[in-house]
Order: C-alpha cells, then sequence, then structure tokens
C-alpha cells in the first residue's frame, strides 16, 4: 500500500494537476479570507470555507477522475492487478495520495486563524471543528470521486458522473424542500445524500458526531463498492467468477445496511454523546444552574413547541431535547398550527409566533413567545434588526421554575414621584426571575404592602411627601428592602435623602468626574468603574467585561455599627464629584470638587431591633438602560437581574443571562490587511503553482 500512495503521491504532482489544485483552493480561499477575516474583521473562518465548497464540485472531480479510469484506459491496472497486493490496499493507497493532496491546502488554512489571533480574540474551537468540518466533506467527496472513476476508463465520463453526484448532494436539501416543506417518507430516504447540510453543523459551532459518523461511513462505504468494483476484474471467467460475483453483492448489501444502522444507531443517541459544545460562550451547553433544577424535578412538565418538528428552529430543537435528556419528566411535543390552529387559544388570548413554547404543568402554565427567545437589536447602518443573542436557555429554565414553584414573590414599583420607567429588556428580566411586580402610587396605600418582597424606587425628579417618605421609612424599620436608584435632579429632595440616610448613604450634588484614563469611556462623565466581587456582582464580574455607568452620582457611606454595607461598583482614587455643576466649563479638577473615590454601587444591610431591612443603591440613572446595556454587551442587564433576584428567597429564581451572538471584530492596520491580503490570494497560491509547472516542465524536457 505505501508503495501505491508514494507512486500515486508522485505522480500528481509530477502531472501538474496537484499543484494546480492545491493553488487554485489556497486562491479562492485567499479572496474570502481577505473579505470576511481581514477587511471585515471576522474572527471565524467559517465564513470563508461555506463560501468555498462549490469547489468540491469542479476540483474534486478533476482531481479523481484519472486515478483509476487512466488505468483502465492505457491498460496498466492489469500490472497493479496482478500484482502481490490485495485491492484494498490499492484503494486505500490511492485513496489515501488523493486525500495527502487535499490535505495540503487544508492544513495551510488552519494556520490562518493562528494569524487573525495576533490581531484580536479567535474563538478556536469553533474554527477548527469549521475547518474539521470542511475537511470530511471534502474526504467524503474525494471517495465518491475514487468509485466513479473505477467504473469507467473515460476519465471526462468520471468527472462528468462525479459532478453530477456532488451536485446533488450539494442541493439535495432544497431538493427535499421541494418535495415537501414538512417532511415525508421519500424526503427522509433523499436526505440521506444531502452533503452540505451536514457540513453546516460544523459552522454552527456545535461538534455533531453524526455528522462526523456520517462523512466517515460515507467515505468507507464507497471506498468498499470501489474495491468490489475493481474486484469483479481481477479474476477472469472461469468458474469461480459466479461465487466472486455473489460475494461482490452480498459485501455491497452488507456494507450498505451496516453504514445505513451505523448512522440510524448514531441519530438516536441522546444528544449528550453526540453533540459537543465548543463555543467560547458556550451558546449550545445547558448551564449547571438549569441541570440542577431540572434533574430535581419530580412532576411532569409539557412542552408544547407551536411548530411543525421538521420546520422547528434547529437550534431551539437541539436546547428542548437536551432538556428532554436530562429528566424523563420533560415531555416535549410538537403542535403543527397549520394541523391545530386554535390549540393556544386555551392559554392565551394574544397571538403567538410560530416557534413559540407553552410550558405547561399540574399547578400552572406560562407562554414564552418566539420573539423573547433570540435578543436582537437595531443595526442604524443598515436599519435592519440583528440578532445579538440567544436566550433559549434563560426562557426555558425560567419558565419550568415557574410552572413548578409554591411560591410567587412580588415586588412593587414606586411612581408618583416623577420615577424613570424600565424599558422592555429590564421589565422582561424582572418576570425572567418569576417574579411579579405592580406599579404603585404610594398616595393610594395606607402602608407598603405586606407581599412587597422589595420596593423599587427609580430615579425620582421630584422630592417625596412628608406623608410618602414616614411610610417608606416605616416599611422599612420594619424589615422592608429597597432597591434604590438615583439621578441627578436641580431639585431640592430632602425627604428622598432621609430614605438613603436611613442606610448612612450620602449622594454628591453631582457628576463623578473619572481622572484615571482606563476607567472611563470617551467621557470622563462615562465611567467604567472597579465590580467588587460578590453575590450580587458575580455574574458581571465573571462576564469579563466592564459595566457602564453614564453619568453618576458619588456615594458615600458613613460608618454605623447597625449598618452593614458592601460596596459594589467602586470608581478609582483619581475621581473626583463636581459639586459645582454650573461652572462645569472642563474636565479640570476644581477646589471645590470632592475628591473621590466614590462608589456608584452599594448593597447595605441595617439592623433595627430583631429585623433586617436590607438596601442595594446605585447613583446612575441611565444604568438600567438598554442603550448603555449595549455598550457593555448585556453586562449591566446581568447586574440588574441579580440584583432584583437577591431580594427573592424562593425555589424558582433564576439567573441565567442571555447568550451573546456579538463578536468582536479583529482590529488590524490596512497596510497589514493589504500585506496578508496578497500574501494568502497571490503568494501562497503563485507558489504551488510556479513549483509544479516547474517540475512538470523539467519532466517533459527529459
Amino acid at each position: 500500500m505505501i508503495a501505491i500512495y508514494k507512486r500515486e503521491l508522485k505522480s500528481y504532482f509530477c502531472s501538474f494537476l496537484g499543484s494546480l489544485f492545491i493553488g487554485v483552493m489556497l486562491f479562492l480561499m485567499g479572496i474570502y479570507f481577505s473579505v470576511y477575516n481581514l477587511f471585515m474583521g471576522y474572527p471565524y473562518i467559517g465564513y470563508a470555507l461555506s463560501s468555498i465548497v462549490f469547489l468540491f464540485l469542479i476540483g474534486i472531480p478533476i482531481l479523481t477522475m484519472r486515478i483509476l479510469a487512466e488505468e483502465r484506459h492505457q491498460k496498466t491496472d492489469q500490472l497493479i492487478l496482478t500484482a502481490p497486493v490485495s485491492v484494498s490496499s490499492i484503494v486505500l493507497g490511492k485513496f489515501l495520495a488523493l486525500a495527502t493532496i487535499f490535505a495540503i491546502p487544508v492544513g495551510i488554512i488552519s494556520i490562518y486563524p493562528l494569524i487573525l489571533s495576533l490581531f484580536g480574540t479567535i474563538a478556536f474551537g469553533e474554527t477548527y471543528v469549521a475547518v474539521l468540518g470542511f475537511f470530511l466533506y471534502g474526504i467524503a467527496c474525494i471517495a465518491i470521486g475514487v468509485f466513479v472513476s473505477s467504473l469507467t476508463e473515460s476519465q471526462v465520463i468520471a468527472a462528468v458522473i462525479t459532478f453530477g453526484v456532488l451536485f446533488l448532494g450539494y442541493v439535495m436539501s432544497g431538493i427535499c424542500n421541494m418535495i415537501s416543506a414538512t417532511g415525508n417518507f421519500l424526503t427522509k430516504i433523499l436526505s440521506a445524500f444531502d452533503m452540505v447540510g451536514r457540513f453546516d453543523t460544523f459552522l454552527n459551532g456545535s461538534l455533531q458526531m453524526t455528522s462526523v459518523i456520517y462523512y466517515v461511513s460515507a467515505a468507507s462505504l464507497f471506498l468498499i463498492f470501489t474495491v468490489q468494483s475493481i474486484q469483479k476484474r481481477r479474476y477472469q471467467i472461469s468458474g469461480r467468477n459466479f461465487s466472486m460475483s455473489a460475494y461482490s453483492v452480498a459485501a455491497v448489501i452488507i456494507s450498505t445496511a451496516s453504514v445505513i444502522l451505523l448512522n440510524v444507531l448514531a441519530m438516536e443517541l441522546p444528544l449528550r454523546f453526540t453533540s459537543f459544545d465548543v463555543t467560547s460562550n458556550r451558546l449550545y451547553s445547558l448551564t449547571d444552574e438549569t441541570k440542577e433544577i431540572i434533574s430535581t424535578l419530580e412532576e411532569d412538565i409539557q412542552l408544547y413547541v407551536l411548530a411543525n418538528e421538521k420546520q422547528a428552529d434547529s437550534t431551539l430543537d437541539a436546547t428542548l431535547k437536551k432538556y428532554a435528556d436530562l429528566n424523563s419528566h420533560v415531555k416535549v411535543s410538537y403542535v403543527d398550527p397549520a394541523v391545530n390552529p386554535k390549540f393556544f387559544t386555551k392559554y392565551t388570548d394574544s397571538d403567538l409566533s410560530f416557534n413559540s413554547i407553552i410550558a405547561e404543568s399540574s399547578k400552572r402554565y406560562k407562554v414564552i413567545d418566539y420573539s423573547n427567545i433570540y435578543q436582537t437589536q437595531v443595526d442604524y447602518t443598515t436599519y435592519s434588526s440583528v440578532v445579538t443573542g440567544y436566550d433559549g436557555e434563560g426562557q426555558l429554565t425560567s419558565a419550568i421554575a415557574y410552572v413548578t414553584s409554591d411560591d410567587m414573590p412580588k415586588i412593587y414599583l414606586l411612581e408618583g414621584h416623577g420615577e424613570a420607567v424600565f424599558d422592555a429588556n429590564f421589565t422582561a428580566a424582572i418576570e425572567k426571575e418569576n417574579i411579579e411586580y405592580e406599579t404603585i402610587n404610594l398616595m393610594n396605600y395606607d402602608t407598603v404592602p405586606e407581599d412587597a418582597s422589595c420596593v423599587i424606587i427609580y430615579a425620582p425628579s421630584s422630592d417625596f411627601s412628608e406623608d410618602d417618605t414616614e411610610k417608606m421609612l416605616y416599611y422599612m424599620e420594619n424589615g422592608g428592602d429597597v432597591f434604590l436608584i438615583t439621578g441627578y435632579t436641580e431639585n431640592e429632595m430632602t425627604n428622598f435623602q432621609k430614605l438613603l440616610a436611613f442606610y448612612d448613604v450620602e449622594v454628591t450634588k453631582g457628576y463623578v468626574i473619572e481622572g484615571d484614563r482606563n476607567c472611563y469611556y470617551q467621557n470622563p462623565y462615562f465611567l467604567l468603574p472597579q465590580i467588587v466581587y460578590g453575590e450580587i456582582t458575580e455574574s458581571a464580574y465573571n462576564s469579563g467585561n466592564y459595566v457602564f455607568v453614564p453619568g453618576a452620582l458619588g456615594l458615600t457611606v458613613n460608618e454605623n455599627e447597625e449598618v452593614n454595607t458592601t460596596m459594589l461598583l467602586l470608581t478609582s482614587d483619581d475621581s473626583y464629584a463636581r459639586n459645582d455643576m454650573e461652572s462645569s466649563s472642563d474636565y479640570e479638577k476644581q477646589d471645590t470638587d470632592q475628591s473621590g473615590p466614590f462608589a456608584v454601587g452599594v448593597e447595605c444591610e441595617k439592623t433595627t431591633g430583631d429585623t433586617l431591612s436590607k438596601a442595594v443603591i446605585y447613583s446612575c440613572k441611565e444604568l438600567f438602560t438598554s442603550d448603555a446595556d449595549a455598550m457593555v454587551a448585556g453586562t449591566n442587564l446581568r447586574l440588574f437581574t441579580s440584583t432584583v433576584g437577591s431580594f427573592v428567597d424562593h425555589s424558582v429564581s433564576v439567573s441565567i443571562p442571555v447568550k451573546s451572538y456579538e463578536i468582536s471584530t479583529l482590529t488590524i492596520s490596512q497596510n497589514i490587511i493589504l500585506l496578508l491580503a496578497l500574501f494568502t490570494t497571490i503568494v501562497i497560491p503563485l507558489l504551488f503553482l510556479i513549483g509544479g509547472f516547474m517540475i512538470w516542465l523539467g519532466r517533459r524536457k527529459r
């Protein structure tokens, strides 16, 4: 086999065909690599790889057409077939020679991510899984080409037939959709020939062993077919011919049945054995929090998905299967709206989107609209909606925890003092924590409602009345908890300040200016404070990102034995507060400025007799807004969710953040881009083409 391998490998480079294949592949890869990765700054090489798979339709037929057909045409196959070498060794040697030629450009492409890592963060797991899928797809195509080449002595016919077979595999997904959008018995059979669909699974950051098995088994099967095709020609017509032919047919049938069975069994295995998440943010994995909640379920949970199973969201479907794998009490059912259009009306009067989910237990149910599964934001360069995150796990775990809980905590949002209003992303975070909330005006109540787990006061712009202040102080003195957010206002806030003074917290008159360049973004008023690790800040701290605080007052805490204070967000020692905002003309520190550092987020616990009142105080009105949150990829929202969750003590509190789709683009100077583009698109391909041509020309002159 080694001799066959060396002979074929040498012949491809001596005939210029091998160098041409490598050069063309690297040239096309260089073009897309330059566009996507260099000029556009995408850190994933999968974009470029998916764009050049069409090369297999042309390149592989040309590469493989002569491997056996030429031997047969020139009658040199008789020398090989009569040699003391098994047919399987001959086929394997030739196949490995072709695989080596294909592996050379793939190996060079594998170096590109290492080069990109010099200019930013590269998700190596996702990148090299994409490279693996590209290689396996190519290997399967080569095996098909080798088999077709064994059937004829015409290289042209071999190339055309190979092109036709690979083209069918390339467009089979579209053909299946044309036959039936919902799927039927015929499409199930035809989908076995969908080669591109399997490759796509490697591009989303998930290593699917079913796809690996598919390509490896397909390549093995066609190599077996090739062996059996040659076997028939190795034996001349004799009394043994019939038995040999019968053996050949039996081998083909057994091999085909074995490959089909292997792939069917692989598809039936639980996802935890066949699907491995290699994304940097564990996009397709379930968190330990979810596993703990689901694994302890002792009652049946029914998850109804409003979709035809064949048309369901593939990412969401994979997530649902992982829930079902964790606990047999979780049942997933697909309800096709086209067949049962009124099903959802038993649960809600609102129209639900396709792929929406209804979670139901014996206690209650919860509806998850599909619009909440993915986080989106507007791209103002194109004025289109862009998907920025996946919240399938967060929504599902929250819903399951909600329908199985025995208690439902409630918080109240105050109004009547010019309070700000949380936008949809932050109210959705409260709901996701399985907390009921209600907006109230204290004028309509004698006291704060007894069922309040917490009262949220969001940046009032006018002062509290004496009556409202007394109600709030009475609530806090008796162990009530508050979530206070202050903001700059020119109005006197004497009574509101009494609420802060209850916890011995004072607030500066003006904004904090950050003097340390590393602790602000663009503007010294736009703070990037230190996140002090703790229970509330853990999710924000572990995100590896900043909390963005645009325009904050400074908080100072007086020493008091009755109050236990924990710092959450701190400015640097170089910060200072501008108490006279009207005289502010620049960022230079003035004599009237108050020196820092300051807290812009604190947690206070005050003991009064036998009662304990907790307050979490932030000093920035814009802190919990979508605009500020977008600047730090969701870290502000994580802080908000953890803060709200800290006020409730129940079994259903979950804090699973949205898993971000956003990627940090690479920062490459224009000169480096042009240099790398020239090198990958022109220089490297030309080296192989010139080298191959020189070898071919040298042999021609001999």
